[in-house]
């Protein structure tokens, strides 16, 4: 069977009549997606080169797309291809484009279906039977708020043409943590390690390539976030050894190495999203251990209190945002069943939300970071796989796929952006990382201004 046979998209005629595309340039999009350069496409179809471009360009305009990248993107996003879960790393080779190839399984049986839909159907059931969620605020064992190995899953790291380096690893393996930039360091702290939550408070300095410590937080937590306002860290709730969610906030002084207690969260939140601008910190969703969020509330440090805003436009947990122009965006999430693409505007000054272009994939866990006019969006994975970051230019319209250092999931992570360089440390691929990861969107660090919202002003 050749590689195109080998290819799990629609039928033929169904992509013929979704796209106007011609058989031939079926053949072409089969072989892009799986990544196939063009002189290689033109030997499976036996070709010329020229012929092959030819296509390409047909594809492109019927497509709408600009590269081989958004093609093959598209082919995901509608089903044409699909990604198998769990794919070991060694059948995932960065393209020049710089997408992993695509191998793709061949259909199921209509038997291999219909057990899948019986064992589906079982899973369901017990899921009603015992409860999505436990009562009394407390996270259960292998819930969404805690990851616990099941065996020995390995890391799938990206092949060594990957743009992101690796760096000394945290000293610390965890996921879930807290990561801010300080002073042209990053710190990170809490998290969830094997033996629970933790109060690791640790320092890296991209400019020695180094790993310090700093003071213990005093309540050890995980799923939780930290926001730099002023000279301080605050970091707000999270979920405690006991595995509940807490009201406690408590405030990091970089300079004399302290901590100290803050007015506590208006209610229990873990997970959630959060956000520094203008001085105060925003924290969006999360759960509280029974149901996810849709609240919003601020933080004004200098008069140590919480307020409520305007609320977001559905419940979710595990999102991220950050600040960019007039806005803060706030993307992704994960409600104990699938994954979100969702993008929403917030507009601190108006106290209102906006749309914006969704994701191309479903992303909870991830982390979201800005840079001059960009955003960008890295990790993920529960019920979807990962195989592939994305970015955002404002006013663009759409996000485009960028390389990831992980394949297959890589969720509970923490960024940051230290001169025009991204940051990322920890999180879960079937075990706890102590990974720290940098990659530079732009190698010349040319600076762009940053937007002040979604249209041009």
């Amino acid at each position: 069977m050749t590689l195109a046979g080998m290819l799990e998209f629609g039928t033929m005629s169904e992509l013929i009549e979704n796209k106007a595309l011609s058989e031939r340039e079926i053949e072409v999009l089969r072989l892009l997606a799986a990544g196939l350069s063009n002189k290689e496409i033109a030997r499976q179809l036996v070709l010329s080169v020229n012929t092959v471009k030819v296509h390409l360009r047909n594809i492109f305009a019927k497509l709408d797309v600009q590269s081989r990248t958004e093609a093959t993107l598209v082919a995901i996003q509608r089903g044409w291809v699909s990604v198998p879960q769990g794919q070991p790393a060694e059948a995932m080779l960065y393209t020049p484009a710089g997408l992993p190839r695509i191998v793709v399984e061949p259909p199921l049986s209509m038997w291999r279906r219909a057990m899948l839909i019986a064992v589906a159907l079982v899973c369901a059931l017990a899921v009603v039977a015992t409860g999505l969620r436990p009562a009394n605020g407390v996270a259960a064992a292998n819930d969404e708020f805690s990851e616990r190995p099941a065996g020995a899953n390995p890391v799938n790291p990206a092949p060594g043409d990957s743009p992101w380096s690796m760096a000394a690893s945290m000293p610390t393996a965890r996921t879930r943590l807290a990561v801010a930039a300080y002073g042209g360091r990053l710190v990170a702290i809490g998290g969830d390690t094997q033996n629970g939550a933790t109060d690791a408070v640790e320092w890296f300095n991209p400019k020695t390539g180094e790993w310090s410590t700093g003071a213990p937080k005093p309540v050890p937590v995980s799923n939780v976030s930290a926001v730099v306002l002023g000279d301080r860290v605050v970091v707000p709730g999270g979920m405690t050894s006991a595995g509940a969610p807490t009201t406690t906030v408590e405030v990091y002084d970089p300079p004399t190495n302290t901590w100290s207690p803050a007015a506590p969260l208006p209610e229990p939140r873990m997970a959630y999203a959060a956000a520094a601008f203008e001085d105060e910190l925003f924290l969006f969703g999360g759960g509280d251990g029974s149901a996810y969020s849709s609240h919003v509330y601020v933080y004004d440090a200098a008069a140590d209190d919480w307020d409520t805003r305007a609320p977001m436009s559905v419940p979710r947990g595990f999102a991220s945002a950050a600040a960019l122009g007039n806005a803060i965006y706030v993307v992704g999430g994960f409600d104990g069943q699938i994954e979100s693409s969702l993008c929403e505007r917030y507009l601190p000054r108006e106290d209102r939300w906006e749309a914006c272009p969704p994701m191309s994939i479903g992303r909870g866990g991830l982390t979201l970071v800005a840079i001059g006019n960009n955003l960008y969006a890295i990790g993920g994975g529960w019920s979807g796989y990962l195989a592939f970051n994305e970015s955002y230019t404002v006013g663009s319209g759409a996000w485009r796929a960028i390389p990831t250092p992980f394949t297959g999931q890589w969720r509970g992570l923490g960024a940051a952006v230290i001169d025009a360089e991204i940051l990322a440390v920890g999180g879960w691929n079937g075990q706890y990382l102590a990974v720290t990861e940098r990659y530079s969107p732009f190698p010349f660090r040319i600076f762009v201004p940053a937007a002040q919202g979604e249209s041009q002003p």
